[in-house]
């Protein structure tokens, strides 16, 4: 019977002989996980914002409605108090829409805005760990060649 060879030891001794620096990997996760707790707060105030407007606006309308009710003595008032919410309504939701407009516009400079200092964040990091793994790399080159040239010898 045929005993299948055991290749932990072997992979084991493979993989000490090439080390990894988690230590990127973890300031990558760092990093990112910094930038979406930002980005979660930049969103949940503008939900925040979003639903003051949306409770403004309902409350504006009812408040009009209210007037609306009112018992008219005339016909005509009736339809002039129509005419009147109608308007009212129009300017209020021009006021509101606006006031979206401007809760939009914040939120795309805010994202704009981390979005960028997400990148040069990146860009650093980034520039850092190849520095690291050049001068690692020409260390080892260093020693083997070291090691060559003292093995010819």
């Amino acid at each position: 019977m045929a005993k299948t060879p055991d290749f932990a030891k072997t992979m084991q001794d493979m993989m000490a002989n090439f080390p990894i620096d988690t230590s990127s990997m973890q300031e990558a996760m760092k990093s990112q996980s910094m930038l979406g707790e930002k980005l979660a707060k930049v969103a949940l105030g503008a939900a925040e914002r979003s639903t003051e407007i949306s409770a403004r606006w309902a409350k504006d309308t009812i408040a009009r409605a209210g007037e609306l009710a009112a018992v008219r003595d005339e016909p005509s008032e009736y339809a002039k108090a129509m005419s009147d919410f109608a308007s009212a309504s129009a300017e209020m939701a021009a006021e509101h829409m606006a006031a979206y407009a401007e809760l939009a516009k914040k939120v795309q400079m805010d994202t704009v805005d981390l979005m960028l200092t997400a990148g040069k964040d990146i860009a650093a990091d980034a520039q850092k760990v190849a520095e690291k793994a050049t001068r690692e790399t020409q260390a080892a080159v260093k020693k083997a060649t070291t090691a060559t040239a003292a093995a010819a010898k």
